[in-house]
This record gives C-alpha cells, sequence and structure tokens, in this order.
C-alpha cells in the first residue's frame, strides 16, 4: 500500500542552491535534492516535496508578497493531496529575516500553529489527522549578499533548535534537529551545500519508517 508523504518547507526543500548574488535561481535536480532522493529511500511512499523559496511560518512578507505566508497555503495543500498520512515541517529559516523582528520562542510557536491546522485537517486516511514530524532547521550565518537580510537571525537561530525541541515535545511530536547533522553553505549562510542532501534524506527516511510504520 502506498501512502503519502507531504513535506511542507522553503527553499531548503525546494532545492534552492547557495545564492552568490542577489536573483540567482540554481536549483539542484530532482535527484539531487533531499526530497528526490527520500523518493528512492521510501518507495513505499509517494513523496510530495511542497518547498516555496522565501515561505515562512504565518508571516506576510511585506517585500516578497503575502503568498510566502505558509499558514495562508497549508489547508489548501492538504485538501488537494488529501489522503495525507504524513506531513513533514521544516520551516522558520526565513522567520528570522530583519523585517519579521520575531525571536526563537515566536518562531516555535507558530510552528506549533501549523501543527494545530494539520491535526484538525480532516486530511488524513478516512478523515483522520494526518501525522506531523518537525525538523528544526539548521542555524543560519550572517555572511554573503543574505547577510543584511537576516541580520541578527544567526544569533536567535542558535536557540532555535531548542525551542522547536521543547515545543514538540510539549505536544508530542516528533522531530529532528537538522542541525546536528547539515550546515548551511558559507557562500550565504542559508542554502544547503550539495553535501547536505543525502545526509538529510538518509536522517528523514529513518525517522518516517521509526514513526510511521504500520502497526
Amino acid at each position: 500500500m502506498t501512502r503519502t508523504l507531504l513535506l511542507f518547507g522553503d527553499s531548503n526543500t525546494h532545492g534552492t542552491m547557495p545564492v552568490a548574488s542577489l536573483g540567482d535561481q540554481g536549483r539542484y535536480g530532482p535527484g539531487e535534492r533531499w526530497p528526490g532522493r527520500l523518493r528512492a529511500l521510501l518507495p513505499d511512499w509517494e513523496v510530495i516535496a511542497e518547498g516555496h523559496p522565501g515561505r515562512t511560518t504565518l508571516h506576510d512578507d511585506p517585500i516578497e508578497g503575502a503568498h510566502r505566508n505558509g499558514l495562508r497555503v497549508l489547508p489548501a495543500l492538504l485538501e488537494s493531496h488529501r489522503p495525507v498520512d504524513a506531513v513533514v515541517v521544516m520551516l522558520g529559516t526565513n522567520d528570522l529575516k530583519e523585517r519579521f523582528s520575531v525571536n526563537a520562542d515566536d518562531i516555535a510557536l507558530s510552528l506549533e500553529r501549523l501543527v494545530g491546522v494539520i491535526r484538525t485537517s480532516g486530511a488524513g486516511p478516512g478523515g483522520a489527522a494526518p501525522g506531523v514530524l518537525l525538523i528544526a532547521p539548521p542555524p543560519v550565518l550572517e555572511v554573503g549578499v543574505l547577510a543584511g537580510m537576516f541580520r541578527g537571525g544567526a544569533a536567535k537561530s542558535q536557540v532555535l533548535g531548542a525551542r522547536i525541541a521543547e515545543m514538540a515535545q510539549r505536544i508530542g511530536v516528533p522531530w529532528l534537529d537538522a542541525g546536528a547533522m547539515v550546515r548551511v553553505s558559507p557562500i550565504d549562510g542559508v542554502h544547503y551545500g550539495p553535501e547536505a542532501n543525502p545526509v538529510l534524506a538518509e536522517a528523514v527516511a529513518a525517522a518516517v519508517r521509526r514513526h510511521f510504520a504500520l502497526a
């Protein structure tokens, strides 16, 4: 039986390459991105990658557009892909941009709200709640062309993983700390180098097998 896994994320789920200058739109090939590698590792799952560059947890971006707001689009994605057995959420990096003026605690609470939307969506098989796996993104660096955009974000990102872990444990959701496995590229301090993709795919595959195994 094939089950459905929805990956809800930002540019690092989309497969965006590190950018050396604003306007770069490089993207890893389908088989090179971590979601593509995950498909190969989970043959019994339909892996759907919904990664949008610039996506926030629940903020309308005053510069890049309100459509970057994850909370706005999540219900539609759950409905369009139903039945969804499980959702992997890896967001929070873009919330670190200076323009949003939020701290790590706020970001964790924002992710908790997204989990609530998933749990009450009825988008799982038979109208049940899909399972949820949270991934805490790795800390960012304030380097390269994105440094000004993420000014002050590096310090916040150092504690974000811990805040997400505390929230996930409190509400009973499994989680992974991507920062313990991969690092952002020193080119732009936000996106992943090619070496991160297989590592993240292997870790997510193991977590999916562990937490969403059929009874």
